[in-house]
């Protein structure tokens, strides 16, 4: 598919971050946007930057966990533009939760669930059939995270055993896709391949009530800038990746019609191969030994 001034793009998870860049390069294209966030302050200052950039947006507020809330954004996508040519399900949450899976409060599973693979899901619904409906070229792209992903990160056992169902969500919509024989795709995009300055450190602070912690944290939340600071102390080197860069390879993965938008990284080689050696060879999982040992 190629990208060209007129189209439009939906970002959900778009006034920040990987969303926001992800708007700014298809806009930079030429292409209208329609911003999707939960944020409506957030939401309506990352579109007034746009618009003075020249860019043609919609802002829309959404709750993705929502069913009813994703028609809607649907609804006044086709309503303002007529169509929709890219899908970008992109919002995603961190669940809060602390200590041993066995220890987890449901609701941190309730919430990570609701918007990281229900969301996705909901837009899937939501868009692709209409998608279809128009005849002309069309992408979707969700986005997951080398943490599930590729390998879970013990750690973040919740937010990775979401983003481990985008990638088998994301790869069941492909085939759908092309068992249709329709000019309509899907990419999985795994941001990266170093850390990201992202708003996903501090997305409790969008918690709705109905999924609300049952009992107090034992720590505080730690902010990105905590956790930098902590690492460094600790002697730990920190890279990070632009998300324009993110943004990049998105708009490159489009036009390649790529269904792994996964960055060139060894670290994600080396736990793609060491996973797929202990599948083939029925052994223990290695690539988890050092958080194990933890």
């Amino acid at each position: 598919m190629r990208l060209r001034e007129g189209q439009v793009a939906v970002v959900t998870g778009a006034a920040s971050g990987i969303g926001l860049a992800m708007a700014r390069r298809f806009a930079a294209g030429g292409l209208k946007v329609v911003l999707a966030d939960v944020e409506e302050g957030a939401l309506e200052k990352a579109a007034c930057g746009l618009r003075n950039e020249g860019a043609r947006v919609l802002a829309h507020v959404v709750d993705v966990s929502e069913r009813e809330s994703v028609t809607a954004l649907a609804d006044a996508a086709y309503d303002t533009f007529g169509a929709v040519h890219v899908l970008c399900n992109n919002a995603g949450v961190g669940s809060g939760a602390e200590g041993r899976m066995w220890e987890h409060e449901v609701n941190d599973w309730k919430w990570a669930f609701a918007v990281n693979v229900w969301g996705v899901f909901h837009g899937i619904q939501a868009f692709v059939p209409r998608m279809i409906a128009d005849g002309g070229p069309g992408h979707v792209v969700n986005t997951s995270s080398g943490d599930g992903g590729i390998a879970p990160l013990p750690t973040a056992s919740v937010y990775a055993v979401t983003k481990a169902a985008v990638v088998t969500m994301t790869e069941s919509l492909y085939a759908h896709l092309r068992a249709e024989g329709v000019p309509v795709s899907a990419s999985v995009l795994f941001p990266g391949p170093h850390m990201l300055r992202t708003g996903l450190w501090e997305s409790h602070r969008n918690r709705p009530s109905r999924y609300a912690k049952e009992r107090p944290r034992r720590t505080p939340y730690r902010s990105l800038g905590q956790w930098e600071t902590a690492m460094r102390d600790a002697g730990h080197a920190i890279e990070f990746t632009p998300v324009e860069d993110v943004a990049e390879t998105v708009v490159d993965g489009i036009e390649a019609d790529r269904f792994w938008m996964l960055p060139a990284s060894e670290h994600s080689d080396r736990q793609i191969r060491a996973r797929a050696r202990s599948m083939l060879d029925r052994s223990e999982p290695s690539y988890l030994e050092h958080f194990i040992l933890d």
